[in-house]
Order: structure tokens, then sequence, then C-alpha cells
């Protein structure tokens, strides 16, 4: 009889200690995957135990302290209990069948020790810790109250080791940090919409603009100007008259370009209008020069939000930019910043424009227009096409090919690696984009048809280059 109980006390016991044991494995996973977004919220919305939560957040190196004291003790606990009451127990009922006493204990308390190393590793181990990243706010919120507890009865132990560990780290000259950060980086953040995005959790048209969101501050005004050979412009010296007739048709406002082909000023309607009305209540006409407004000059380098923010505090809408050798190359207006992040917008002022990129018959084909930005492109096709030396696909063509192409010319390009699937092996294939040109406007291509290609496809392609991009 006490043989049965020694037995069934010990294997209670040790059930008990890997329930407490799986307490603290949850209470250490659950307190750092919980999102504090979400209990910030519901603290505010008058939940307590949302609010004792946040407190255990905002000290979480001395929750994971406690939390591996629990841990550690209650692992110790298991092989102390083993051997004096279940392995003792077992080692007595095989000696009853004729097995050395001492035997019997060792086969006892090894067999025991197996199946409580299991036991624990599942139930103590494995579970909490699933159970506690799968629903991380339910298990917080459940372990808040006891978790108080726990710290304030066993605070003074706590503090000990984690003065001790924090000392350690004060000789080896690092600073120990008290809380763990929960803010993310622009890596992160892309991360975090790319899986969302393709766990369904996130539409495609939201992710999209979180994506050009989140590359905009990257971007500088070479990515969204309009070039020079799309801009309209009006010569310094025009008559009024010719540069009124030219805006009822046109815009609201143009570079005015003086015989150097230098920016002197922009030309707004507005200003136009007021000039006629001036001259028609008996005042003289002014020139073109008088009622041009000084134009906002950027460098083609300049960070995107950074033009945003001077035209917003100027209360302008265009800007001129300009190259390192002080040469005008395009325009950037307002409208042009907005579409990075929401995607073209048209006017009745727009002319007829085919989209970007038209997906073709075969899969892996699309038609795609010269001038489409490379980071659009590359979205809707899924692959990285990046390149040091062009924001277009017609500029990818001409620096792959490292000439102008001929109309009916196929060029393969050599794509950078995808650091998504790098991560994942090593060995990753190389991708191909086989660019045929179908239209030449300007001397370069303005529409092209691009191809996916595996590295057992390319064969006797026209003449090729290799990208070296990098994203």
């Amino acid at each position: 009889m006490e043989i049965a109980l020694s037995l069934l006390l010990g294997l209670l016991l040790i059930a008990v200690i890997i329930a407490i044991n799986g307490y603290f494995v949850a209470q250490e996973f659950s307190y750092m995957a919980v999102d504090r977004s979400q209990l910030k919220a519901q603290a505010e919305e008058g939940s307590s135990a949302a609010r004792r939560t946040l407190r255990i957040t905002d000290r979480t190196s001395f929750m994971l302290s406690g939390a591996q004291l629990g841990i550690t003790v209650t692992g110790l606990l298991v092989g102390y209990v083993a051997e004096p009451l279940v392995g003792s127990a077992i080692g007595e009922l095989l000696g009853r069948s004729g097995v050395p006493a001492p035997a019997g204990v060792a086969v006892g308390t090894v067999g025991v020790l197996v199946v409580a190393t299991f036991a624990q590793m599942l139930f103590a181990e494995l579970f909490p810790k699933n159970l506690a990243i799968a629903r991380p706010y339910e298990v917080a919120l459940a372990l808040a109250r006891s978790t108080h507890v726990y710290m304030r009865a066993f605070g003074w132990l706590i503090r000990i080791f984690d003065g001790a560990s924090n000392a350690l780290l004060r000789l080896l000259r690092i600073e120990p940090v008290h809380d763990v950060g929960h803010s993310a980086n622009i890596h992160d953040l892309v991360r975090i919409v790319t899986l969302s995005r393709d766990a369904g959790r996130l539409p495609a048209d939201l992710s999209l603009v979180l994506d050009r969101m989140l590359d905009f501050p990257q971007r500088d005004v070479a990515h969204g100007l309009v070039p020079r050979s799309r801009v309209d412009v009006v010569p310094a010296g025009t008559d009024l008259r010719e540069v009124l007739e030219t805006m009822e048709g046109g815009h609201s406002r143009y570079p005015v370009l003086d015989a150097e082909g230098d920016v002197v000023g922009v030309v707004h309607l507005i200003d136009v209008m007021d000039a006629f009305e001036q001259a028609e209540g008996g005042g003289r006409t002014p020139s073109l020069e008088e009622i041009s407004r000084p134009a906002v000059v950027v460098p083609i380098v300049m960070p995107l939000p950074d033009v945003l923010a001077l035209l917003s505090g100027e209360g302008r809408q265009l800007a001129c930019a300009v190259d390192e050798y002080g040469g005008f190359v395009g325009i950037v207006t307002v409208e042009d910043l907005v579409e990075e992040i929401v995607g073209e917008l048209t006017d009745e002022h727009d002319p007829d424009e085919e989209a970007h990129l038209v997906a073709g018959d075969d899969a892996g084909q699309w038609t795609v227009r010269g001038d489409a930005p490379l980071d659009e492109v590359e979205r809707e096709i899924g692959v990285p096409l990046s390149s040091r030396d062009a924001v277009t696909v017609a500029g990818l063509v001409i620096a792959a090919r490292q000439a102008l192409p001929a109309e009916g010319e196929v060029v393969d390009v050599t794509l950078p690696p995808d650091p998504v699937e790098l991560a994942h092996d090593e060995d990753a294939p190389e991708r191909t984009l086989r660019v045929t040109v179908l239209e030449v406007g300007r001397h370069v291509p303005t529409l092209v048809r691009v191809e996916l290609l595996g590295p057992e496809d390319v064969v006797g392609a026209g003449p090729a280059a290799t990208e070296e991009g990098g994203s």
C-alpha cells in the first residue's frame, strides 16, 4: 500500500511540476508575442486585465528573469522528485519479482526520467509555447493576475539574479536593456505587408498602396519626374496671347525657358488671365517675364518627401528639376508625388495612354510601356528588377544592351537575385528577363514584350547583357 501511495504521489507531483513549468513557458512567450497596441486600446476602453498585462510588458526584462527562474527551478524539481518517490517505488516492485533492489531502483529512476522528460518537453515546453504564440493576447490576459502575484512574492529573488546578470553585462561594457523594443524598421514593415498579402489577410489593392507608401521615402526626384522630352514649355519672350492659346488646350502652368534652355520662371493661367483683365481696364499688358513666378528648382537626387514638403511650404504645385550640371531635365508636380503612392491619376488634360503593363496570352509574358517605372512593373510580375542605372523599363533595356536597341531586337537581362528565395535556398536559380523591343520612339524603346525565363530557357537570344542590379 505504501509503495502504491509513494508511486501515485510521485507521479502526481511530477505532473504538477510539469504544469507549473508550462505556466512559466506560456508566460514567457505570451508576453513577448502580445500586441501592445491592442492591449493599449483595450486598456483605454476600461479593461483592467489589459492594464495589468501592459504593466507586465513594461518590465520585459524583469518578467523574463522571473519566468526563467521558474522554468529552471521546476526543471530541477522533476529530477529531485523522480528518484526518491517514483524510482524507489518501482525498484521495490521490481524487487518483489526477483530483481536486485539497486538495479530495480536504477531502472525505475531512469525509466521515470525518460517518461518525465518526454512529458515535460511536450506539455511543459512545446504545447504552452505554441499556445502562447497562437493566442498571445488571450494567454497574456489570463496569466496577468497570477504573474503579478508571482513577481511581487519572488521579486526579491528575481532582482538578485537579474542584478547579477546585469553586472556581468556591464563588465563586458554592455548596457542592460530593461524592455524590448516593439518598433519595426522599414524592412520589417515591407515583410509584414508581403506576408499579410500572401496569407490573404490584406487585400491586393491595399497592399499595393502600402508598398508604395513604404517605398516613397526612399525615392528621389529622378524616380518621380516627368522627363524633359515630355514636358511642354514656354520660351521666354512669347506673346501672352500665344501663351493663353497654348494653355486653353493644355495645362494651367508651364516652365518658362530662356534661349539657353535654363528655367527662368513658371507661368500660371490665373496670372495670364489677370494680365488681360488689367489690359482691358486700360492698363499696360505686361510681358511673360513680368508675370512669371520664380521657379522652385530641385536637384534630381532630392528625396521625394523633401520635395513634397518644399512645395507644400511655398504653396506651389510644380518644381523644376536640374541635373548636376544645372541643366533642366524635367518637372515634378504634387500630382506626380501623389501618384507615387496611389498610382496613376488621370484628368481631362491627360492624354489617353495605355496601361503600364498588360498580361499576355501566355503565362509569364507581358506587354510593357517603355516609360513604365521599374518598381511598378516588378510589383506586377513578382520579381525584383531594380537597377542602379535605370528607373524605367526602357532604361533597364538600354543599360543591359549598353546601346540603343532597334525595333525587333531581343535583349536578355539577368535579374538580381530574389532576397526571399536566397533566404530559403542559397543555390536559387537565376532568372532572366527576355525583352523584345516592339516599338521605338525618340530613339528609345516605347513598347516592349517581356518574358520570364529559367536557366534552361536561355538559348539563342539576340544581343544580351548581364544587369548587376541591386534592390
